[in-house]
């Protein structure tokens, strides 16, 4: 047990060690709810080393995971080869270039089988509303003025920007239902127009269930 704490506390293994505790702390937090396991996500793109696909966050906990047991068992070796001096620093050194080069092929192989199971789903978009039945938040709406609030797939809701193009034929006002058909990249809002809910034939009604019954039998 002493041999595992004092190289778990020496160079290179403590480097991992350092790493590893900020790993558990993480998940326990995602375990109590105060974190999201995705939170990473959009800042960080591991595609170039060849393990992204899977939420960074796993891929770089699995990372940390690996690289610590290998600094571990390098860092123990090495204090039972009793070395010192310059060449124990030159051996430390490559432990810890081993165990990063072993923890990066063991998390882009576990990448590879199992990247499938992960979804790919792209990041939000302003374009995810076009379609979408919003309502007028302000006085009216005209070519140069005007803001809505739409609600997302996911139910959350969002005020935009919108405009329309011919306010004087059929006015918006606060309260009044729209549609976003259009948005425009440079000015960043969309277009609007006006919706008539009463219109909206909504799902269509499900098919009445049939009760077929067998004819009875004739008996001579």
């Amino acid at each position: 047990m002493q041999e595992f704490l004092t190289a778990a506390q020496s160079f290179p293994a403590v480097l991992f060690s350092a790493a590893l505790v900020v790993v558990i702390a993480f998940w326990l937090l995602v375990l109590a709810g105060a974190a999201d396991h995705h939170s990473f996500d959009a800042d960080l793109d591991t595609g170039l080393a060849g393990i992204g696909g899977v939420p960074v966050t796993v891929s770089v906990s699995v990372m940390v995971a690996v690289g610590w047991f290998s600094a571990l068992t390098g860092s123990v070796l090495l204090h039972r080869g009793h070395t010192t001096g310059t060449l124990r620093a030159a051996l430390a050194f490559g432990v810890l270039v081993g165990a990063l080069l072993i923890a990066w092929a063991v998390v882009r192989l576990l990448v590879h089988h199992f990247r499938r199971f992960f979804a790919d789903q792209p990041p939000p978009s302003r374009q995810d509303f076009l379609g979408r039945v919003c309502t007028i938040r302000t006085g009216s709406v005209g070519t140069d003025f005007g803001q809505a609030e739409v609600a997302a797939a996911d139910g959350s809701t969002a005020i935009v920007q919108v405009r329309q193009l011919a306010p004087a034929d059929d006015a918006l006002s606060a309260g009044s239902p729209g549609l976003l058909y259009a948005y425009d990249e440079a000015g960043e809002f969309f277009w609007v127009s006006p919706y008539d809910r009463a219109l909206d034939p909504g799902p269509p009604p499900p098919l009445p269930r049939t009760n077929r019954r067998t004819p009875p039998r004739r008996t001579a």
